[in-house]
């Protein structure tokens, strides 16, 4: 009686490639929004297509940030917009901002801007409109500017959320980390750690 035959170690074992590739050498990140609004899904489609279409690679940044999430599109305020907008060069050019844009109180004269966003405020709309500026919508810049010529892409902080400070160790040497602490006073969190008298001070 004699054996049956083994197969050889090298047809058996292996990694079982499906047609496509491995798992691995997928491509991670967003490539449509998860966002059910009916006017981004639209923009997205316009900008697919300019994408595809030029070789402009504002297009594809632009496409990329309209995938992203909320905390992923900080908002921008016609302060900031100003700033970047008075620098040498950016006169006369649009500035694109894929978010919303604020309002600043403490800005007490608003420079005439043409700003493009996914969102304005009630109060930032009617600040830049009465300035003599312009605010844009993305299908509308798709138009005056289809390559993106002319344009200044800017965009938020993302560590101004009020949730970003509290990241990381707090009451570590050298942190700045907000704690999550009901108050700030003389009986919250002053003794061990906080003062030398009590063991050791941080």
């Amino acid at each position: 009686r004699g054996r049956a035959p083994c197969s050889s170690p090298a047809s058996t074992m292996g990694i079982d490639i499906k047609a496509g590739g491995r798992k691995a050498t997928k491509k991670h990140g967003r490539s449509a929004p998860v966002s059910e609004n009916l006017y981004l899904r639209l923009i997205v489609k316009l900008y697919r297509f300019l994408a595809r279409r030029t070789d402009s690679k504002f297009n594809k940044v632009v496409l990329k940030r309209l995938f992203t999430s909320k905390t992923n599109r900080p908002p921008l305020s016609i302060k900031n917009i100003s700033k970047f907008m008075a620098r040498e060069g950016n006169e006369n050019k649009i500035a694109v901002c894929v978010g919303s844009v604020t309002d600043e109180t403490r800005l007490f004269e608003v420079p005439k801007l043409t700003i493009c966003a996914l969102r304005f405020t009630a109060t930032a709309r009617a600040r830049i409109v009465k300035a003599g500026g312009e605010c844009l919508t993305f299908d509308q810049l798709a138009l005056k500017a289809p390559t993106g010529e002319g344009t200044v892409l800017l965009r938020g902080c993302k560590s101004r959320r009020e949730s970003a400070r509290y990241f990381g160790a707090p009451g570590v040497r050298h942190s700045h980390v907000k704690p999550f602490v009901r108050s700030k006073g003389r009986k919250f969190e002053k003794a061990r750690g906080r003062r030398a008298s009590r063991g050791y001070r941080n």
